[in-house]
């Protein structure tokens, strides 16, 4: 506890992308042991929020016990067998109940390592929630993460870039299996040169300076109805509410993460007056920043 019986805040940290010294450039596989281990090695606390520069692929094992993990102010639970996508940028932790006798695999890989998986900015991520796959695609993931597993122990047997394409074509497998794996109707896809993909870009990059989708249409050199349409293919909401939820979502991290107050959270997310920070956060949120500080961290409000 802080000061005056106050929760201690928890800070994120900035992980950088730094594997095995003999792992294959670019890509990691380890289990969820050397994932603690390697945790006490860095000094990362696994359990405070975290913010990796690289993808992860999270997947419990049959037979292991569920894993609670949290992303981005929403809780998930892995059951054995599911299976969590988690991009660059996102903030996430791990249960500290769960993680110690929880069973898995995580991938990890830079940015651009398969052709399949856009830098950060030019995709948006697809849907967060853990994927508990039914017949036959559970066998399936199982298949192409044991055949990328095997390729990734086999350093050596083959010329190193014969190594790493491998590895890039079977992550590849695994990253498309696990996209057509969902059930209901998969949303459109939307590449870097389309549309939404431009769209979310530019919100990623200007999102602190214009609250407009007028704006980004005029700079993109589209209408706002072509915006909004090619958002709703790729998101289900429109280019308005996909804008104002990216907004929401840094100011939350900033509320939780950070000691700045809302006139400075404001200021940096391209609000000219505190009042219409607090109007736009209420109106999307329900609470005022305070409240919802004070319930994220526990505490008692301290601007």
């Amino acid at each position: 506890m802080g000061k005056n019986g106050q929760a201690e805040r928890a800070e994120i940290t900035d992980v950088s992308y730094r594997p095995l010294l003999s792992a294959p450039l670019g890509m990691d596989v380890l289990d969820f042991a050397e994932l603690r281990d390697r945790g006490r090695r860095r000094g990362i606390d696994l359990t405070a929020p975290q913010r990796p520069a690289f993808h992860h692929l999270i997947h419990v094992h049959g037979g292991s016990g569920p894993l609670r993990h949290t992303v981005d102010f929403s809780d998930h639970t892995l059951h054995p067998g599911s299976w969590l996508r988690i991009r660059p940028g996102q903030v996430h932790q791990y249960s500290p109940d769960e993680l110690a006798p929880a069973r898995g695999t995580i991938v990890i890989w830079q940015p651009g390592f398969t052709a399949t998986d856009p830098e950060p900015g030019a995709a948006p991520p697809g849907d967060p929630s853990p994927l508990l796959p039914c017949p036959p695609h559970d066998g399936a993931l199982e298949l192409a993460l044991r055949h990328l597993t095997h390729e990734y122990a086999d350093l050596g047997a083959i010329p190193l870039d014969a190594h790493i394409e491998a590895l890039r074509h079977l992550l590849g497998v695994l990253l498309l299996r696990l996209t057509h794996a969902r059930t209901g109707r998969p949303l459109e896809s939307a590449s870097a040169e389309g549309a939404f993909g431009r769209y979310h870009a530019a919100v990623e990059r200007d999102f602190g300076h214009t609250h407009r989708v007028a704006d980004y249409a005029s700079a993109l050199g589209y209408s706002v109805r072509t915006l909004t349409r090619a958002t709703l293919a790729a998101t289900g909401s429109t280019a308005k509410q996909y804008l104002d939820a990216r907004i929401l979502l840094e100011a939350k991290r900033l509320l939780v993460h950070t000691d700045a107050t809302s006139a400075d959270i404001a200021g940096r997310l391209g609000f000219r007056d505190p009042g219409d920070f607090a109007k736009f956060f209420r109106k999307r949120d329900g609470r005022a920043p305070q409240a919802f500080r004070t319930a994220a961290r526990g505490t008692r409000p301290t601007d």
